[in-house]
């Protein structure tokens, strides 16, 4: 399990998915703390989003041995939007709607052509 998981097709897809989990707390979990003064928030979001660098950066670094830099990317928007997805219902209590949806298929649609490449 562990060789699999330390694979350079594997290691960078999941370094990606802890990062923006810690990069989607601290951009959005202050949204719950309305209250916090300003500088407060910005303060905590820094701390979480030097988490998210120290994770990211090596993910990118270890993903490069495998995909190119726009694979990379793709992968990081797609991981993002399912987050983000999760986050938003889990933790702020939103609802998405059938619109969130669509978009965020169209987005995929996208991702999976930058993978089959059929130019």
């Amino acid at each position: 399990m562990l060789a699999f998981i330390a694979r350079p097709s594997v290691a960078p897809i999941l370094l990606l998915v802890a990062s923006n989990i810690f990069m989607t707390l601290a951009w959005y979990g202050h949204l719950r703390f309305k209250g916090v003064a300003l500088p407060i928030v910005v303060a905590v979001s820094w701390g979480i989003a030097l988490v998210e660098y120290c994770l990211a950066v090596p993910a990118n670094r270890i993903g490069s041995a495998y995909y190119s830099a726009a694979e990379l990317k793709t992968i990081q928007e797609v991981i993002t939007l399912a987050v983000f997805a999760v986050f938003s219902v889990v933790y702020l209590k939103e609802q998405l709607t059938l619109a969130h949806l669509a978009g965020f298929t169209l987005i995929a649609c996208g991702a999976a052509l930058i993978f089959k490449n059929p130019f």
